[in-house]
């Protein structure tokens, strides 16, 4: 089984890691297109106007654009560090056990606008690029990762359950076709169901923390849907690959 995450805009600093070596990093046949990314990104952060127009930033924002600038030679740290926020902050990797964290290790995989796709031990430095974002030259980030991203996916899962918990801007990046997707809605007073940001977050790390570290190795929507209502969750099956989870 493979969950894919959504990346974080926001990210920690720091790192022990040695600088970025795209040889290191899972589906590895995304090098060249990564490769061309990063070297666009550090050319770009040398123009901070035209860096902050292109990343969508402010003026105050303007730090993120030093982060690119070191692409090359800033350590780095395991990607499931790396990446903060309401997400991640409710997967809680710290937390895990040693056994959960193995099985995370090999079960979690992160959406990024800048690699594709990484495992959630690879390493990865500080960087600001959305899925939004479009670089002089490229176009669409769309653009440029399909068809590559869905194949390199496809080529390491071979026909195993694939939870695509990603955005839609980062989904549209490489599509995984016949993964199970998961809606967060929240039941206001009146019966209406609505997404919530902040609850959407919350909720999907809390699936992704007990699809990551099961025993369990789901193979179905249903079993999916088992182990999150084992850790809590309140769910409803909705078609033949959506888990809905209330709120």
């Amino acid at each position: 089984m493979l969950v894919l995450l959504p990346p974080s805009e926001t990210k920690s600093d720091g790192g022990d890691g040695s600088p970025l070596d795209l040889g290191a990093l899972s589906f590895g046949s995304l090098g060249p297109i990564r490769r061309k990314l990063a070297d666009a990104l550090v050319e770009l952060s040398a123009d901070r106007p035209a860096s902050l127009k292109a990343l969508g930033l402010g003026p105050k924002q303007d730090s993120e654009i030093d982060r690119n600038a070191a692409l090359w030679t800033s350590p780095t740290r395991p990607a499931v560090e790396r990446y903060t926020g309401v997400l991640f902050d409710a997967l809680d990797h710290g937390s895990m056990t040693a056994a959960q964290h193995a099985r995370a290790l090999g079960r979690l995989a992160i959406g990024s606008a800048l690699f594709g796709a990484v495992r959630a031990g690879d390493p990865v430095p500080a960087y600001r690029l959305s899925g939004g974002s479009a670089l002089p030259g490229f176009g669409t980030l769309r653009s440029v990762w399909k068809p590559e991203l869905t194949e390199a996916l496809a080529a390491q899962t071979d026909g195993d359950l694939v939870v695509d918990l990603r955005s839609g801007s980062y989904q549209v990046l490489g599509p995984v076709p016949g993964a199970i997707t998961a809606t967060v809605l929240t039941e206001q007073p009146d019966g209406n169901r609505k997404v919530v940001s902040h609850f959407n977050k919350h909720h999907k790390g809390l699936l992704a923390r007990a699809l990551a570290t099961t025993r369990a190795e789901p193979s179905s929507l249903g079993q999916v849907a088992k182990v999150a209502a084992k850790a809590g969750l309140t769910v409803e099956i909705a078609g033949d690959r959506e888990l809905v989870i209330l709120t």
